[in-house]
């Protein structure tokens, strides 16, 4: 007589279970590396639009016009007007480059000895020193926003090595002069030379355009119409680094006309 035995399933149960979190694994996956090529062909192609065409506006313009809404602010009042570098005094690139980057033209985006002085600086002292570029400077402008935390410096990392990569030289420069913040509400060269000194940036001469890049490191603090002793003195210095950086002639690299 033949016994007929039950046979046993011998599928372990968890083995659907374990599919469907792989398969969700997956499908995630495939979303964050299909945004992630997104964001990177985004910001490729805005980056390369703008190594031609004049810039309507910046992360920093549009953040600070927010913030006076936002107190509603009555006094405030935005200005900007792009002007291309052939229309700016030499004065101007040359007074930003020895005041802020002395070798603007000699890095690929990063001054790894500043870097290196204000961190050895601000391990000493409370008041913090940055080494940011002039590269540096117009990414955090044009496409973020300010602060210290290590997810936007990751990012200010990555638009950095994207305009030294995509522009040159002198389209950086050029972008800096016109997004830079001179002021409550005034950014650009052109706005600042025109609400300070009442004529346009082409006619800026080198005491003017060094007063302007003595106010950068804090321009809602300070202010070059009635420049403090502060001012004045760091003004100088940046007239003293101007003439023995050889003047406009230094600017040659960016093909720009000189003054002599």
């Amino acid at each position: 007589m033949r016994i007929f035995r039950k046979k046993t399933d011998t599928t372990n149960p968890a083995m659907p279970r374990r599919r469907t979190v792989f398969s969700k694994l997956r499908s995630f996956s495939r979303l964050v590396l299909r945004w992630f090529v997104i964001c990177l062909a985004g910001t490729m192609a805005i980056t390369i639009l703008f190594r031609w065409a004049p810039l309507p506006c910046s992360s920093l313009m549009i953040q600070r016009q927010i913030a006076s809404l936002w107190q509603d602010d009555k006094e405030y009042r935005f200005r900007y007007r792009w002007v291309g570098l052939k229309d700016i005094s030499p004065y101007a690139p040359l007074a930003v480059i020895a005041s802020e980057d002395q070798k603007f033209f000699s890095h690929m985006g990063f001054d790894f000895d500043a870097i290196e002085k204000a961190w050895e600086h601000n391990q000493r002292r409370k008041r913090v020193h940055g080494a940011s570029t002039i590269s540096q400077q117009v990414a955090k402008n044009l496409f973020l926003w300010p602060g210290r935390s290590f997810v936007r410096k990751g990012m200010e990392v990555y638009f950095t090595l994207l305009l030294e990569g995509l522009w040159p030289k002198r389209r950086i420069l050029e972008v800096y002069l016109n997004v830079a913040e001179f002021g409550p509400g005034i950014f650009g060269v052109e706005a600042a030379s025109r609400a300070y000194f009442h004529k346009s940036a082409a006619k800026l001469n080198s005491a003017e355009a060094a007063i302007l890049a003595a106010i950068l490191p804090s321009p809602l603090r300070s202010s070059a119409a009635r420049p403090s002793g502060y001012i004045s003195q760091r003004a100088w210095h940046i007239q003293q680094q101007m003439r023995l950086m050889g003047g406009p002639a230094s600017l040659k690299p960016l093909g720009q006309k000189t003054k002599k």
